[in-house]
């Protein structure tokens, strides 16, 4: 029950102080007066990974490596299934954004690239150093595009980040904040979900594919499942994408260079195949403008469900 309850803990610690550190860090750059293009293509996508890249450093400084993967793997799984699948029920999801084809192609070429390096069963610091890299590149590519009146469209960070602080001190406290905050729910998170994982007999692994990494998906979840309650015509394919992207190359990439992180068999042989799977799902929606109706959004939760009952 303890365990229960510290895993719980953690998950609600990140999740708010991962909220209060992108609204303190949007704050500060209006202030500063950075480019609002420059705030949401790195502030608020760095900001929304920090749950997933807290938890991957501390599950690797644990020495529990099947978490810091399982959460990125589990994770870019659910955002397809769960975060695309749940505000289905609620509102069609429309699956064309303008420009995302490049990016549909970067997410994939990532996916293979570390599968490929995942078969080999571990990822080095060269392997980290190389996932970086893309991401430094997609993000360079990103800003260079939209700032020459190319076809990439940057959505709007307010749409994400509603109530940014104006007060200096408030600012100040909700930076600080989120920066304690984060690795104390990291840590309650690993310890609780490590717990688990022995009392159940379950594999480090398996508890991040499936608590954790739907733990440190729920600010995607909450944030689509709140857009289609108020009937938002909201860009969910383009921020699966990209959290799908920041996930390969800025949390694993990014641990990964600070500590080489061994993978387990079941994902090289299972579970970065049902990631491939799904993200030529999402490709097969953007490209033939299939919408998300209430059946296929039931459908994804169902085949979710499954793919979670399979892991244990």
């Amino acid at each position: 029950m303890l365990s229960i309850l510290t895993l719980i803990a953690g998950l609600v610690v990140l999740v708010f102080a991962g909220d209060y550190l992108v609204r303190g860090a949007v704050a500060l750059a209006e202030k500063l007066s950075i480019d609002p293009l420059i705030i949401g293509l790195t502030i608020v996508a760095f900001g929304t990974s920090a749950p997933e890249l807290f938890v991957s450093l501390q599950a690797a400084f644990d020495g529990v490596s099947g978490i810091a993967i399982g959460n990125v793997v589990g994770s870019n799984i659910a955002n397809v299934l769960l975060v695309l699948g749940a505000p289905a029920l609620l509102m069609t999801i429309n699956c064309r954004e303008e420009g995302i084809g490049k990016s549909l192609a970067v997410m994939i070429g990532m996916t293979l690239v570390l599968m490929a390096m995942m078969a080999f069963g571990g990822l080095s610091r060269l392997d980290g150093a190389t996932l970086l890299t893309m991401i430094v590149l997609y993000l360079g590519w990103q800003i260079r595009t939209a700032r020459s009146g190319g076809a990439v469209e940057v959505h709007d960070y307010h749409e994400d980040v509603p109530e940014v602080p104006q007060e200096t001190w408030k600012t100040a406290i909700f930076i600080i904040g989120g920066l304690i905050g984060l690795p104390i729910g990291a840590s309650l998170t690993v310890e609780g979900a490590s717990h688990i994982a022995r009392l159940l007999g379950a594999s480090e692994t398996a508890i991040g594919l499936t608590i954790v990494a739907i733990g440190t998906s729920l600010p995607e979840l909450v944030t689509s499942v709140m857009a289609a309650w108020r009937k938002s015509a909201a860009v969910a394919i383009g921020n699966v994408v990209g959290s799908n992207i920041f996930n390969m190359g800025l949390i694993l990439g990014g641990t990964a260079v600070i500590l080489p992180l061994d993978v387990d068999s079941r994902v090289i042989h299972i579970d970065m195949w049902v990631m491939l799977a799904v993200s030529l799902l999402v490709v097969a929606l953007a490209h033939w403008n299939v919408p998300i109706k209430k059946l296929g959004g039931a459908a994804m939760l169902a085949v979710f469900g499954a793919y979670i009952l399979s892991v244990f």
